[in-house]
């Protein structure tokens, strides 16, 4: 059904807050056990990515580009699974499933803003790799620490410049009922689907903003990594190949798993007629994408470690190791 503009001016004001749908078409036990694993879920990443940020802060030998970025990553994971999966967990045993009008537009300006970020974030990760692949002998002075600073804080901007454009177009529309939001959090699609307008333009809007900050950055890291596996066959020894290109692929397998399930959902923007599977989608990106980047990209690495080994060494008394030259390098780097 659609509305005249007088009605809708004058029933826009009754939307007081929306209703979040999540899983409860799913039966009790089955909620309960999503309930559980999602928590497990959201506790390991959260540990996973402080652990991340610890080590790489208190051990000097990790204070290089690479970790730069990598604690900035961290960071921005445990911002953006939190989120969305803690109100997720309330739709589980809460009868209460209810989001603010205004807490619902605070939900997407800060997860468009995570999401938003993190894929500038990647490709700059991709192409500090691919500097230190490909050039490793110019690698500190091409990523000295004024560059680090300037491509993180411009990945961080930028998140909140397109996704202050977004969130204020979408929440300019009128919401004049129902307010049954078939999602798990307030998510694009499905609050386009209540807007008792035209909601055209917008959708067009929303896929050239998802083309522009997806594709886009997507290919940045596939001109990088194809340059990266050029170098990596180079390589004679067959070890240090299968090392590289075992580093390099699983990092490639993260990205594309974040790129590839947040392209589908915002760059095609309308909803499936099956609702459930936009969720599925959503929770790759939004929950298994923070989940296994600490894995992926640390946890199982030698250096992060060796790390946490030394910071509990210390923690009972045995002394540090002295931080690396390359170390010293980055952080005096100007």
């Amino acid at each position: 059904m659609r509305y005249s503009y007088d009605t809708i001016s004058a029933n826009t004001s009754h939307i007081e807050e929306f209703i979040l749908l999540g899983f409860s078409n799913f039966n009790s036990k089955l909620q309960l056990l999503l309930f559980t694993l999602f928590l497990l879920i959201y506790v390991f990443t959260i540990l996973g990515n402080l652990t991340i940020i610890t080590v790489a802060t208190l051990d000097s030998l990790l204070h290089t580009p690479m970790y730069y970025f990598l604690r900035n990553l961290s960071f921005l994971e445990i911002c953006y699974i939190s989120v969305t999966l803690p109100k997720l967990l309330q739709t589980f045993v809460a009868k209460k499933k209810t989001i603010p009008f205004y807490g619902c537009c605070a939900q997407m300006y800060c997860f468009f803003t995570l999401g938003v970020t993190e894929c500038f974030l990647l490709a700059v990760m991709a192409y500090d790799r691919f500097v230190a692949i490909c050039n490793p002998l110019r690698y500190f002075s091409v990523m000295n620490k004024t560059t680090c600073l300037k491509m993180a804080a411009v990945s961080w901007v930028s998140g909140n410049v397109i996704s202050l454009g977004q969130t204020a177009s979408i929440f300019s529309l009128p919401y004049c009922g129902p307010n049954l939001i078939n999602h798990f959090f307030c998510d694009i699609p499905p609050l386009l689907k209540l807007a008792c307008t035209d909601v055209r333009a917008h959708e067009v809007s929303v896929s050239v903003t998802g083309f522009l900050v997806l594709p886009l950055p997507f290919s940045l890291v596939l001109y990088s990594y194809g340059r990266i596996i050029a170098a990596i066959l180079r390589i004679s020894t067959n070890t240090g190949r299968k090392k590289v290109f075992s580093t390099c692929a699983s990092h490639f397998v993260s990205v594309t798993l974040f790129f590839g399930t947040g392209a589908f959902t915002y760059v095609r923007v309308k909803t499936s007629d099956t609702p459930d599977n936009d969720k599925i989608l959503s929770l790759l990106y939004s929950v298994v994408t923070p989940l296994l980047n600490p894995l992926i990209y640390s946890l199982r690495n030698q250096e992060v470690k060796g790390g946490l080994r030394k910071i509990l060494y210390k923690s009972v008394g045995i002394k540090d190791a002295k931080p690396s030259a390359q170390a010293h390098n980055f952080e005096n780097s100007q």
